[in-house]
C-alpha cells in the first residue's frame, strides 16, 4: 500500500488486476459438501460465491438429497445471484462406501467442468475473504510442483503412525483444500 497500490489487501501486484491478466487465469471448480442449515451457513456460502477471482469459476454445492434443508437454502441463494455466478446444486445420493462428506466431494469432482485446472474443496462453515481463491490459485501457479494447498500450515508425516494420524486429521478438518487437477487426482 505504501508503494501506491491501494488494493494490496487483494493483490500485491496491481497489474494482476488488469482484465488482460484476469482473462488468462486458470479455471477453478469450488466443491462444497453441505449438510443441514444453520445460523451462519448463508453468510458463509454468500462469502464464497462473491469471490473477486477473475478467471473462470464454478461453484458446486453438493448435498445428499433434496430433503436436506441445505438444498432449499442454497437453491434460493443461487437464484438470488441469477446469471452473475456459475453455481448449481448437485444431489450426490447416500454414501455406501465412505463418509457422506467424502462421497459428496467425489461426486462434486465427477460433476465439475472438464477444463478445470484446480478444484477447491470448502466446508460450509468457512467464510472467505473475496481475494482467497485468487491468492490460493496464484501460489499454485507460481510453483507448478505444488499439488495441494490448504491455506494452513501443513507438516508432512515423518513416517511414524502418530505423525501420520495428525497429518490425516489436519487434512480432513482444515476446511479449505486446493488441489491441482490431473495426475495428482486419480479419479
Amino acid at each position: 500500500m505504501r508503494a501506491g497500490n491501494s488494493l494490496a489487501f487483494l493483490c500485491q501486484d496491481i497489474n494482476e488486476l488488469e482484465h488482460s491478466y484476469q482473462a488468462n487465469l486458470p479455471r477453478v471448480s469450488v466443491v462444497m459438501p453441505l449438510k443441514g442449515f444453520g445460523e451462519h451457513n448463508l453468510h458463509n456460502w454468500r462469502s464464497q460465491v462473491i469471490s473477486l477471482y477473475g478467471g473462470p469459476l464454478e461453484f458446486l454445492f453438493v448435498v445428499e438429497s433434496t430433503e436436506d434443508p441445505a438444498y432449499h437454502a442454497v437453491s434460493r441463494l443461487i437464484s438470488d445471484f441469477k446469471d452473475n455466478i456459475d453455481a448449481r446444486v448437485v444431489v450426490a445420493g447416500l454414501s455406501t462406501t465412505c463418509s457422506q462428506k467424502i462421497h459428496n466431494q467425489l461426486v462434486g469432482v465427477e460433476k465439475m467442468h472438464k477444463d478445470s485446472k484446480y478444484v477447491l474443496f470448502l466446508d460450509d462453515d468457512i467464510r472467505l475473504h473475496p481475494g482467497s481463491i485468487g491468492a490460493l490459485t496464484a501460489e499454485m501457479e507460481k510453483n507448478p510442483e505444488i499439488f495441494i494447498q490448504t491455506g494452513y500450515p501443513l507438516d508432512l508425516p515423518s513416517g511414524s503412525l502418530g505423525s501420520y494420524c495428525i497429518y490425516e486429521y489436519h487434512m480432513m478438518t482444515c476446511g479449505i483444500i486446493l488441489l491441482q487437477v490431473g495426475e495428482s487426482m486419480n479419479i
